[in-house]
């Protein structure tokens, strides 16, 4: 697909002046039918990054990585890469943004570890989880002392979808993930704060399997210029990576 090259706005922590456009996949796992599109030689991370410019750690949901390990991977990768970091699930699912203070606190200590190439943290939330303005407000005053990473956010209750929550993600430089399939109505948009579109496609019709065919990838990549035309430093994972689609949808894409 085509880039667009359009000045864009100033933004939350490292957005950028010119807006990047980013594809990747959830992971870097290198599936064998795409092996052949990317350099023979490094690690997967270090291949994988030598054609895509972004990547979703999705690992860090579950368990935690050493300051270590995210040093070692920002070390793997060239400058313009970027790495966007799941929260736990501790955090999200477990605790519902509520009481998670110290936690918080310890993945933005090992997050930090990515350096400059620490793009942005993915908070997705359980479908159960209403929006709550106490709640939200102090949660994202906690983010805000803790990390200068870029925030999206990927709400799948239908609370969430409103004007008063809108207003209350752009106040916060919060951009809430277009995410496909859209479970809950508007959630297939890009909402909240217009410095960072994120895109999640998770693979459809069928969840975390389905490919996408030539035709969906035109129609997103059309999307993901619109989006940068807002100024907006853009974003697209593929979490189709159950039977390896993620990386030939990604690299068709880019």
């Amino acid at each position: 697909m085509s880039a667009v090259a359009v000045p864009g706005s100033g933004g939350r922590g490292r957005a950028k002046a010119a807006p990047a456009l980013r594809i990747g996949t959830a992971g870097w796992s290198i599936d064998k039918r795409y092996a052949d599109g990317l350099p023979a030689s490094g690690s997967n991370l270090e291949r994988y990054a030598r054609r895509l410019n972004a990547v979703e750690i999705n690992s860090s949901f579950r368990r935690r990585h050493k300051p270590s390990t995210y040093e070692r991977w920002a070390s793997s990768v060239p400058e313009e890469f970027r790495f966007s970091v799941k929260l736990p699930e501790e955090i999200t699912h477990d605790r519902g943004l509520v009481g998670c203070d110290e936690i918080l606190k310890i993945f933005a200590a090992e997050t930090a570890g990515l350096g400059s190439k620490l793009g942005t943290w993915l908070i997705q939330l359980p479908p159960k989880l209403a929006f709550d303005a106490k709640t939200f407000d102090s949660f994202f005053d906690l983010v805000n002392g803790c990390s200068d990473a870029m925030v999206a956010i990927e709400p799948r209750n239908a609370t969430w979808f409103t004007e008063e929550v809108e207003s209350r993600l752009i106040e916060r430089r919060i951009a809430r993930v277009a995410a496909d399939p859209a479970r809950v109505p508007g959630s297939g948009e890009p909402g909240g704060w217009r410095g960072l579109a994120y895109f999640r496609w998770h693979g459809s019709p069928r969840m975390y399997y389905s490919d996408y065919d030539r035709q969906a990838l035109f129609s997103l990549g059309r999307r993901l210029e619109s989006a940068r035309l807002w100024g907006a430093e853009t974003w697209c994972i593929f979490d189709n990576t159950a039977a390896g689609a993620a990386l030939g949808n990604a690299l068709e894409l880019s």
